[in-house]
């Protein structure tokens, strides 16, 4: 990476007040339960945790557009919410940012999106997950796809946030696409779920982790020979500009077409949780190549964001200052 230049990427970061993200998926709150474990139940071989306190936090694309203006960016969320008060609660958290939730439709009869963690002596015990992943379609899909054609062009960059929770539909990538053709100079920025592979085509990058870029590419990654293959074959498969595989403690790995790999290494001095990760880093990504940075730039500040975020508890996000900081 000797070709980055750290007064570029601080110029870029220092430049995301300037850029609006429209982010796209499935919205999700994150429910965190804390507390102590002193002792395991008699009744069945399970700690019993002592609770101390727990809050709501966005997650899910929510996450993604909370890390966008933690460091500094402006932009919108478009998804659907239960007309439900768990959805009034999350519209709460969003009004809180600068940013628009315009985009939000709220359906009566289906549950807001809800994952509850346990976390006890700072691990978490156990997950529970409340949700529908049925697809969205009918009124609720034209409802986001006229957001979409009337806003599109206020907008710097588009990032898909897929959690396999029902909004991600063929329909509604083909729709993304057909709009993002009248606006070319903005990027479209994946975070895609391994199902249906084939709506993510056309993307500028996409951000598999290291587990769905095998299922995405059918490839057992073990080597960098079968990570070169892997990410070769995605970027064919998606016709997609670029790949950036996120590999936990092994770092980042970037393909762009007709280029070689490019490794990035972990900057992460260590690793507490990993919850809301991968949204920190298509956040910055996003604003990086909004920003005017290339691929592999805007891949280095991901990862740096990144290292920052994995040192914190719980779902989190990073800031501009702290990033900046981190810049070597």
């Amino acid at each position: 990476m000797t070709n980055i230049h750290s007064g570029r990427l601080r110029e870029a970061i220092s430049a995301f007040s300037q850029v609006r993200v429209l982010v796209i998926g499935d919205l999700i709150v994150d429910h965190f339960i804390w507390g102590t474990v002193t002792r395991i139940s008699p009744e069945a071989p399970v700690p019993v945790v002592n609770v101390t306190h727990d809050n709501l936090l966005l997650g899910g694309s929510a996450n993604v557009l909370h890390n966008v203006t933690a460091l500094g960016g402006g932009g919108a969320s478009c998804g659907v919410i239960g007309d439900d008060d768990l959805g009034r609660r999350l519209l709460a958290l969003l009004a809180a940012l600068p940013s628009s939730a315009e985009g939000i439709v709220r359906l009566p009869g289906r549950p807001t999106t809800i994952k509850t963690r346990i976390v006890a002596q700072g691990q978490q015990v156990v997950r529970f997950d409340r949700e529908s992943a049925a697809p969205v379609s009918g009124e609720a899909l034209a409802s986001i796809a006229e957001f979409i054609r009337r806003n599109l062009a206020s907008f710097q960059a588009v990032v898909v946030s897929d959690y396999a929770k029902g909004v991600i539909t063929p329909e509604l990538m083909a729709l993304i696409r057909q709009e993002l053709a009248l606006h070319p100079g903005i990027p479209l920025v994946i975070d895609p779920k391994p199902c249906q592979p084939e709506r993510f085509r056309g993307a500028a990058i996409i951000t598999p982790n290291h587990h769905e870029a095998e299922q995405l590419s059918g490839i057992r990654i073990t080597d960098e020979a079968s990570l070169t293959a892997a990410g070769e074959k995605l970027i064919s498969l998606l016709d997609s500009q670029a790949v950036l595989i996120t590999r936990g403690e092994a770092g980042m790995a970037l393909f762009e077409r007709e280029r070689p790999l490019i490794t990035i290494p972990t900057v992460a001095k260590e690793v507490f949780d990993v919850t809301g990760a991968g949204d920190t880093v298509i956040a910055a990504l996003a604003l990086g190549l909004a920003a005017g940075l290339s691929f592999a730039e805007a891949a280095t500040v991901a990862n740096l964001a990144a290292g920052i975020v994995v040192g914190k508890i719980g779902t989190a996000v990073v800031t501009q200052n702290e990033l900046l900081r981190a810049i070597p």
